[in-house]
């Protein structure tokens, strides 16, 4: 077993710093911070930046699908689509933690929380992951 691989943590693979909305903010808002910053994703935050949900892309395709969501999508805020709890990991997370509990939960990404819990101070998304395994030896 190679035990380098399976030792490394979220800390070496995450995006540090991630871009954060407020559940508050308009809907439309957090589209178009997806779309500028081309990622998949946002760590919903309170007015005291704690942790609270987390908005994805496929949350705005099944706003886009349900006739009602899409018929009052002007009126809609991020707390209305985002799910809640985020599920998180903590910096020291191995990523085959990291990736059995994303297999696990079907979801695509882990908000990186400090050791509070409740900021999120990174992302480690599935791309994050495949991309750590690149030159990884798959015999362990």
């Amino acid at each position: 077993m190679d035990t380098n691989a399976t030792a490394r943590t979220v800390r070496e693979v995450m995006t540090p710093d991630p871009i954060t909305v407020r559940a508050d903010e308009a809907i439309q808002v957090a589209a178009a911070l997806l779309e500028e910053n081309e990622i998949s994703g946002l760590p919903v935050v309170d007015s005291g930046g704690a942790l609270i949900g987390v908005l994805a892309e496929s949350d705005l395709v099944r706003a886009r699908a349900t006739p009602y969501l899409w018929k009052n999508w002007q009126t809609l805020a991020v707390g209305d689509l985002m799910h809640s709890p985020a599920l998180t990991a903590d910096r020291e997370m191995t990523l085959a933690e990291a990736a059995a509990l994303m297999d696990r939960t079907h979801v695509h990404r882990l908000i990186v929380v400090a050791e509070d819990q409740q900021t999120p101070v990174g992302i480690v998304s599935a791309s994050d992951l495949v991309r750590s395994m690149v030159g990884e030896r798959a015999d362990d």
